[in-house]
């Protein structure tokens, strides 16, 4: 079982390069990969250590409910370098999110937890409040909680206080692959958060996930975009490389827009005659 709580690093692999000069750290947790991914949707779950190689990702979540403690299932898929992230899909309130994060840990999966708690079955966005009161009561036991958050400056923010170590906005409806639909609110959030900023659903194309990183994103969870296409380790590999081109972006800093007339990149004077 991945039992990684007590493990401050976790080391590059073939697939990521590290930047000493600019750290993901969550928790107290340098990652050199900002791509996180899920293991759900897979047609074979056979395909998962094949897509954490080409992804290059180091923390992959799993539902709670698919975790066996005999290792078999999805965990037995799992490679044993990778960060598990259990999710506590399938609670409605936050008291059902707290059972099964401590029944994470109690299976050996480590004390990070990403809060997801979902009462509405159709539209299937998460309960702010309930996701706050669920992140305080973890967080005060140790876990280091990445709640699952609508776009929302103030659940941002009662998650931040709460003792978040992370916040993962939505950038459209779980599952849908309809990218950046919440892209002004998620700028608000980059700019405001204290916390690193992980956008997480919604994400279908790696040019989603790279303007994401190019907006100021920490890390962007993808699943449904990798596992749902035709070839997931080739998609694995294709969201690694935008989001290493996105955040190469943000730091390099954007050119200046320009509004109405064109502008020459070269002087229109000085001509040869």
């Amino acid at each position: 079982m991945h039992d990684t709580s007590d493990i401050p690093h976790v080391p590059a692999d073939s697939n990521s390069v590290r930047d000493p000069l600019d750290p993901l750290v969550i928790g107290g947790v340098e990652l050199s990969s900002r791509l996180f991914i899920g293991t759900g949707k897979y047609g074979d779950d056979a395909l998962i250590p094949a897509v954490c190689e080409s992804s290059g990702s180091q923390v992959i979540t799993v539902a709670m409910r698919r975790v066996d403690r005999g290792g078999t299932g999805v965990i037995g898929h799992i490679p044993s370098h990778m960060r598990l992230l259990p999710n506590t899909s399938g609670a409605r309130n936050a008291q059902e999110a707290v059972r099964l994060a401590r029944l994470a840990r109690a299976a050996g999966c480590g004390s990070w937890i990403k809060i997801e708690v979902i009462s509405d079955t159709r539209w299937l966005l998460p309960d702010g409040y309930e996701t706050a009161k669920a992140t305080e009561i973890l967080a005060a036991e140790g876990f280091t909680v990445l709640p699952y958050i609508n776009a929302d400056l103030y659940v941002a923010r009662s998650c931040r206080d709460a003792g978040a170590a992370a916040v993962m906005p939505l950038g459209a409806p779980i599952g849908t692959n309809r990218g950046l639909r919440t892209k002004e609110m998620l700028g608000i959030l980059i700019e405001d958060s204290e916390l690193p900023v992980v956008v997480d659903a919604g994400i279908g194309r790696p040019s989603q996930a790279c303007e994401a990183m190019e907006m100021g994103a920490a890390a962007c969870l993808v699943n449904t975009g990798i596992a749902s296409s035709a070839d997931p380790v080739a998609m694995g590999r294709a969201f690694r490389q935008a989001v290493e081109a996105g955040r190469a972006a943000f730091l390099a800093g954007h050119g200046a827009v320009q509004s109405g007339r064109a502008v020459a990149s070269s002087p229109l004077t000085g001509f040869l005659r």
